[in-house]
């Protein structure tokens, strides 16, 4: 199975996000969508699954969860927008990846036996920082996660 997980598209679907997307069985979006449409082109992709971020407002955003739990794979996701907004111990829950946003930098880094990846941001570029998502391979036994540059 192959995950495409974004975030900070503040409104841009970029069309090298839609290339780098394609194939994949299931998207992630760590929030800050910016509006309702980014969702249904991302849902012309692939299944997708969701959490509202600080500039997600308005009536459509509020349909949107501020936490997602999600199994895939064998593997249990959790999203969160913001990484400070964690509202439970991973290695507890039996997570296996915390899949987070906001700062619109890329991460990956594994603590504990739990991955958490932040694709960064696939939206308008911010200050020097790189316009990216990520990919993650996923099997049985493993989480094979790649950070892809757009730009």
């Amino acid at each position: 199975m192959k995950l495409g997980i974004i975030s900070d598209t503040h409104g841009l679907l970029r069309p090298e996000a839609v290339a780098a997307l394609q194939g994949v069985d299931y998207i992630l979006h760590a929030g800050d969508t910016g509006m309702p449409e980014i969702l249904d082109q991302l849902r012309a992709i692939a299944p997708l699954q969701v959490v509202r971020g600080n500039v997600d407002r308005g009536e459509w955003a509020q349909a949107l969860p501020l936490t997602e739990a999600v199994e895939l794979g064998g593997h249990l996701f959790y999203m969160v927008h913001r990484i400070e907004d964690l509202d439970l111990d991973p290695v507890a829950a039996g997570v296996s990846m915390v899949v987070f946003g906001h700062s619109h930098q890329p991460e990956i880094k594994r603590r504990e036996g739990v991955w958490y990846l932040n694709p960064g941001s696939a939206g308008p570029r911010r200050f020097s920082l790189p316009v990216t998502l990520a990919l993650l391979e996923v099997s049985a036994e493993s989480l094979r996660p790649e950070i892809v540059h757009l730009l």
